[in-house]
C-alpha cells in the first residue's frame, strides 16, 4: 500500500512539472486598417492612425503598433493614392514616382 503511493505521488509530481501553460496572446499581426487617400508626411517619414504607426520608405509602405517596430509590409490596397510633404516647396508635393492604384478598396 505504501509502495502504491509512493509511486502515485511521485508521478504526480513529474507530471505536473512537464504542464506548460501558453500564455494568452493575441494574434501577433493585425492587418493595420487602411490609409486615408492623401497623406502628408513631415520631415520623417512617419505617419500615425487609427492606432498604428506607419513607415514610408523606398515608395513601400510598413506599420507597426510601436514605431521603433517591427514593422511588417502593409497590403497595396491599403496604400493611400497621394503622399504629400510639409514644408516642401509646391513643386515637390505629390510622390509622383508611386503608381497609383485605382484598384484599392474604400
Amino acid at each position: 500500500m505504501h509502495r502504491k503511493f509512493s509511486i502515485a505521488l511521485l508521478a504526480a509530481l513529474l507530471l505536473s512539472g512537464c504542464v506548460v501553460a501558453p500564455a494568452h496572446r493575441g494574434p501577433e499581426w493585425v492587418v493595420a486598417p487602411a490609409l486615408p487617400l492623401v497623406v502628408e508626411l513631415g520631415v520623417e517619414p512617419y505617419y500615425y492612425h487609427n492606432g498604428f504607426f506607419y513607415y514610408y520608405h523606398d515608395q513601400r509602405w510598413s506599420y507597426s503598433h510601436e514605431r521603433t517596430g517591427p514593422w511588417r509590409e502593409l497590403p497595396r490596397d491599403r496604400y493611400p493614392r497621394e503622399i504629400r510633404y510639409r514644408g516642401r516647396d509646391g513643386g515637390g508635393e505629390r510622390d509622383r514616382d508611386r503608381d497609383h492604384d485605382d484598384r484599392r478598396r474604400d
